[in-house]
């Protein structure tokens, strides 16, 4: 069994977000699936197969963290289309059957892949108590992000609070399903990014996500709002850090970014 790690929403080797990728047959059962996840012990890795001619997708694509199954994940996807698009496997757009819908993704001359997300929907709430004290810092804002990535997305005062987190993981369990989205407005937009965010997921075996596709399906609806533009560039602080351009259509979000192949081997057990 062929699998890739792919680096995704970057340029260059062993920066983005690391995702295994597995081209199968067919999906073994879940428990498999699940032990290969944890063997990788990345942030996700997707295991992708063929669909029959004329349906409403051309692949059926599942994503695993090394704890659990996810609804949806960008990095992954990317990286999948990535592996697709450059071993021939598949060529154009490549519609993914998932538990989020039918999601899609376009690959550019550029080298560049643009996916095709539902825009997660915003909804204010009070922020919740001992937040701060799990972060590390004051929230001024704080939105659920709604059933499909099922996180809490809190605006901090700036970009250099964002990026000097040092939360307390265990703690930040309690306030969400998922996890936190901490972001802030960019310090210098001429940098080439309007906003900045970390991403922080224990409830599914990820302290913190090296750039996540996902998040920036509501980062956008509310930095767009924020900074007046539909069309935005967010970088993900982590160590490895990522850009992830984001242009809001509505109910649709689309994220583009690049992606590298790292290794290309064999899973032999």
């Amino acid at each position: 069994m062929r699998i890739r790690i792919v680096d995704a929403f970057t340029d260059r080797p062993f920066a983005g977000n690391p995702a295994g990728v597995l081209l199968l047959d067919a999906f073994p059962e879940d428990d498999r699936l699940q032990k290969i996840a944890l063997e990788v012990n990345h942030a996700e890795t997707a295991f992708a197969h063929r669909l029959p001619a004329g349906g409403d997708a051309d692949w059926a694509l599942r994503w695993f963290t090394p704890a659990a199954e996810v609804a949806m994940c960008g990095h992954a996807t990317l990286a999948t289309a990535h592996v697709l698009h450059t071993t021939g496997a598949h060529e154009g757009t490549v519609r993914f059957a998932t538990r989020s819908g039918v999601l899609i993704a376009t690959p550019a001359d550029d080298g560049s892949i643009t996916l095709d997300f539902p825009t997660a929907p915003l909804t204010a709430v009070e922020i919740p108590d001992g937040v701060a004290e799990a972060l590390g810092a004051e929230p001024l804002t704080a939105f659920d992000t709604g059933p499909n990535i099922r996180d809490l997305v809190v605006e901090l005062a700036d970009e250099k609070t964002v990026v000097g987190l040092a939360p307390d993981h265990k703690a930040l369990g309690a306030h969400s399903e998922r996890g936190i989205i901490a972001t802030a407005r960019a310090e210098d937009p001429t940098r080439g990014y309007d906003f900045v965010s970390r991403c922080f997921f224990p409830n599914v075996g990820i302290d913190e996500d090296p750039v996540t596709g996902s998040a920036h399906t509501a980062l956008a609806p509310y930095w767009s709002e924020r900074l007046g533009g539909t069309v935005l560039t967010g970088l993900q602080a982590s160590p490895r850090s990522g850009l992830v351009r984001t242009e809001l259509r509505g109910e649709r979000t689309l994220l583009t970014g690049r992606a590298v192949t790292v290794i290309d081997g064999e899973l032999l057990a």
